[in-house]
């Protein structure tokens, strides 16, 4: 007797399955907030991504309300390629953002990039490279600057930890 799976694997029961992926692609946006990250973003952007836009710098406005949110958020966003784009309607077009950091440095951008998330119901999932160096104390610091942001927060103990996410996000 056939098992199951030798069963559904005939000629036959093959023809029942549907031949296309299982969904759609996503629009990922994905944002450094240092400039170490923003280094390891440019290498991991070279890889083949379906929906994944990389941007390296964040930017306000002059004349911006300092502190202002939802409709009166002013920030830029710049890609991989030096293109400026508006952090709000990046956010607006993406399916959710994922924000990279290296452990110990200046993360506060996330907060702007949080806010834009949630003026648009997106989700913001984070991601921590420690880097060689990186303490236990850089680390704790880092996640306990995102916690508060991110539905999702990450250790990336490695370039290919990255790319590794991103492809399980199907970005």
């Amino acid at each position: 007797m056939q098992s199951e799976s030798a069963r559904v694997t005939t000629a036959r029961e093959a023809g029942y399955r549907i031949q296309y992926p299982n969904s759609k692609t996503r629009s990922v946006k994905v944002i450094a907030l240092d400039p170490a990250s923003a280094k390891l973003l440019d290498e991991i952007s070279q890889e083949p991504w379906n929906g994944a836009r990389f941007f390296t710098a964040l930017s306000f406005s002059a004349d911006g309300e300092p502190g202002a949110t939802g409709a009166g958020l002013q920030a830029w966003l710049q890609d991989i390629a030096g293109r400026t784009m508006s952090l709000v309607e990046e956010i607006a077009s993406s399916d959710f953002v994922v924000v990279v950091t290296s452990a110990g440095e200046d993360a506060r951008a996330v907060s702007v990039i949080a806010d834009a998330c949630a003026l648009h119901h997106k989700s913001l999932v984070a991601l921590v490279a420690p880097g060689e160096g990186a303490s236990d104390a850089d680390v704790s610091a880092s996640m306990a600057h995102l916690r508060p942001f991110a539905r999702m927060l990450v250790i990336a103990h490695a370039p290919d930890y990255i790319s590794a996410m991103l492809t399980a996000l199907r970005a």
